[in-house]
C-alpha cells in the first residue's frame, strides 16, 4: 500500500516497559497501514499487546514506565514520536482520537456529561458557550442519545453503560478526527447494545470520512465491520491481510486456530467447540523467534524458537510471520 493511500503507516515499533523484574517487551516490531476513510481491526487475545499498540500512536504510555524503543509511527506524513510534546498534544484529541475500554474509568465521574464535552471543544478551539452548547447539543443528537439537552446536564454515574459509551464516541468524534482508535469499544456491554454501538461508529465513519483502528478479541466483531485486518499474538503481529482473505485463506497456524473456535450456526449441537491448546505466554517467557509454535501441536527444534521468522508479502496484501512450522 502507498504511502497516498494510508493516513498511518507503523514501522518496526518496539515499546516496553520497565519492571521490577527488568525490561519487558510488549510490542516487538510491528509493522502496519492504516487506510483512508477505511477500518482496520487489530485482533487478538487479552496481553498480545493491541492497546499497548494503541497508547504507543497516542503517546499515552504510563510515565516513566513506558518507554518506545524503536521504529516509527507516520500521521499524514509526520512521525508522531519525534514531535514536541506541545504539538503532540494539539494533535491528540483533535486529528486522532481514542475511545478507551472502560467509560466508567475514562469519564470523569465528578464533571456533568456537558462539561466533559465542552473541555473536549476549548483544548482545541476558541468557542462562545453559545457556540459549545450547540456542539455538544448536536454531536449528543449523531450519537443518538435522546433528550441531549437534559442529559449534557447529568453525571456518568445516571447513564446506562451503553449511554456512557455513546458519551465516549461523543467526545472522541466532537472535533472531527481524521483517525479513531476505538480500543475494545463495546467491552461489558450486552449484544444488543454491542451492535447499536458498533453501527453507530461505522455510520458516523461514513458520514465524516474518518479511517478507524478497532481493536478487538472478537472475529464476528472484525468481520462485521473491519476492511482490513492484523492478527496479534504475543507482541507481535502474526497475518495482516484484507479481511474477507483472512476468513477464505488464513496462512497462520494462529489465526486457523482462532477461526476453527468460533461457532457456526450449521454446527452439530451440543459438540465442544475447538480450543487451541495451552497458555499464552508471559511477557517475561516469549521466545526470540516463533511464539505460537509451541501451542500449534506441529513438530518443531529449539533453534526454531530461537530464531524470529521473516514477515513476509506472501501474496499481494497478504503478509505473515512465515514461521515454517506454523505456515501451510
Amino acid at each position: 500500500m502507498s504511502t497516498s493511500d494510508s493516513i498511518l503507516q507503523v514501522e518496526n515499533l518496539v515499546t516496553a516497559f520497565d519492571t521490577d523484574a527488568g525490561r519487558m517487551t510488549a510490542v516487538d516490531g510491528i509493522s502496519f497501514d492504516v487506510p483512508r476513510s477505511k477500518t482496520l481491526g487489530i485482533v487478538g487475545e487479552s496481553g498480545c499487546g493491541k492497546s499497548v499498540t494503541a497508547f504507543s500512536i497516542t503517546r499515552l504510555l504510563p510515565q516513566p514506565h513506558g518507554q518506545v524503543l524503536g521504529g516509527h509511527i507516520r500521521f499524514e506524513g509526520k512521525d508522531l514520536l519525534s514531535l514536541p510534546l506541545e504539538e503532540m498534544q494539539t494533535i491528540r484529541g483533535n486529528e486522532i482520537s481514542m475511545i478507551f475500554q472502560e467509560p466508567m474509568t475514562a469519564l470523569n465521574p465528578v464533571q456533568t456529561v456537558g462539561r466533559q464535552l465542552a473541555e473536549s471543544i476549548l483544548l482545541h478551539t476558541k468557542c462562545s458557550k453559545a457556540e459549545v452548547l450547540a456542539r455538544s447539543v448536536d454531536m449528543m443528537k449523531k450519537v443518538r442519545i435522546p433528550a441531549p439537552e437534559a442529559r449534557l446536564g447529568e453525571y456518568p454515574h445516571q447513564l446506562s453503560g451503553g449511554m456512557r459509551q455513546r458519551v465516549m464516541i461523543a467526545m472522541a468524534l466532537i472535533n472531527k478526527p481524521k483517525l479513531l482508535i476505538a480500543d475494545e469499544p463495546t467491552t461489558a456491554l450486552d449484544v444488543t447494545v454491542q451492535a447499536q454501538i458498533l453501527e453507530l461508529i461505522s455510520d458516523l465513519q461514513k458520514e465524516m470520512g474518518m479511517s478507524v483502528v478497532l481493536i478487538t478479541h472478537d472475529l464476528g466483531v472484525i468481520a462485521e465491520v473491519c476492511d482490513e485486518v492484523a492478527v496479534m499474538y504475543a507482541g507481535r503481529i502474526v497475518e495482516r491481510t484484507s479481511v474477507h482473505e483472512l476468513f477464505a485463506n488464513p496462512k497462520h497456524a494462529y489465526t486457523q486456530g482462532l477461526l476453527e473456535s468460533i461457532p457456526h450456526l450449521d454446527s452439530k449441537p451440543k459438540t465442544k467447540l475447538k480450543a487451541i491448546s495451552g497458555n499464552v505466554p508471559g511477557i517475561a517467557d516469549f521466545k526470540p523467534g516463533c511464539r505460537f509454535a509451541e501451542r500449534s501441536g506441529r513438530q518443531h527444534t529449539e533453534q526454531q524458537l530461537q530464531t524470529r521468522p521473516s514477515f513476509l508479502e506472501i501474496t499481494p496484501n497478504h503478509w505473515v510471520e512465515n514461521c515454517p512450522i506454523c505456515v501451510s
